[in-house]
């Protein structure tokens, strides 16, 4: 676990030394040790995919096979009305580990350009004292809803049962959505001491300016992004952001939605300048699904 947070550090610094438009151009080309140090996570994130019922028996194929000694606590969902989802304990890391599934680009495509979507504030019996002024995505705040609480039980079991005071978040598309806002309401609710990081891949817009504004603030986030994907390039999002470029070069791109054509925004700066076939990878080798 330590060297993952290395590497995450490395992506944070650099969102921290360039914080205005005119000198956040500067990008960091991360180091293969470092591109390796997310595979793990990737894995967990792929697995978000499959099955409650495979999850929890932690038998899916190469995602699982990736992470033998990962221990399943709990699983949920039914893959259609709700995503699936996962909680487990990875000893190697000593974290546990929460995924959500994700989705086609086919089909989230069309809910993050649809007109018809609109920000709503976060439900205050799930995210208490959270500012009025944060708005999210309906549909996105719908599916976290949809297996917030549950999570929540299963991460508390989870950190009861082996001793351990970090909480790792992972996903894919929705699943990074998912992810994403579940990183701003566990932290509300399970014990201070308790140390967090977020890694999403694919991740769309989940929210308005002030709610990107608060992730920055709050959340140890990575956003992974594979090439032309269309899938992350609506604003607003959060820092933090490693765009893996033509070349197979990841490079940690500094600020919110950096302009600069070696991050997702200036490499596909319209929809229709990306290629839904880069969503679900290769990230380092990993493509998601199970």
């Amino acid at each position: 676990m330590a060297s993952i947070v290395a590497v995450l550090l490395v992506v944070a610094a650099a969102v921290q030394a360039f914080p205005s438009i005119s000198t956040r151009q500067s990008i960091t080309a991360l180091t293969t040790s470092q591109i390796d140090q997310f595979t793990t996570y990737t894995y967990y994130a792929s697995a978000g995919y499959c099955t409650n019922t495979q999850t929890l028996a932690w038998d899916c194929g190469t995602n699982c096979n990736a992470n033998p000694g990962f221990k399943p606590v709990a699983s949920g969902g039914n893959g259609d009305s709700v995503q699936y989802w996962f909680v487990g304990y990875d000893p190697n890391l000593d974290t546990v580990i929460v995924s959500h599934q994700g989705t086609n680009p086919s089909e989230i495509l069309p809910l993050i350009t649809d007109a018809d979507f609109f920000l709503t504030n976060l439900d205050s019996a799930l995210f208490p004292g959270i500012s009025s002024d944060i708005e999210v995505h309906n549909g996105f705040g719908d599916a976290q809803a949809s297996t917030a609480t549950d999570v929540l039980a299963a991460v508390e079991s989870a950190m009861s049962t082996y001793g351990t005071k970090s909480v790792t978040m992972v996903g894919h598309s929705l699943g990074a959505a998912i992810t994403l806002l579940d990183s701003v309401y566990l932290p509300l609710w399970l014990p201070a001491g308790t140390t967090f990081t977020t890694i999403g891949y694919g991740l769309p817009r989940v929210g308005n300016q002030a709610f990107a504004n608060y992730v920055d603030a709050n959340v140890h986030l990575t956003h992974i992004n594979n090439e032309e994907d269309p899938i992350p390039i609506c604003p607003v999002h959060p820092a933090g952001e490693v765009h893996i470029k033509d070349s197979g070069e990841w490079a940690a791109c500094p600020g919110q939605d950096n302009p600069s054509t070696q991050c997702i925004v200036g490499d596909v700066p319209e929809i229709w300048d990306g290629d839904e076939s880069d969503h679900d990878g290769p990230y380092n080798g990993v493509e998601m699904g199970c």
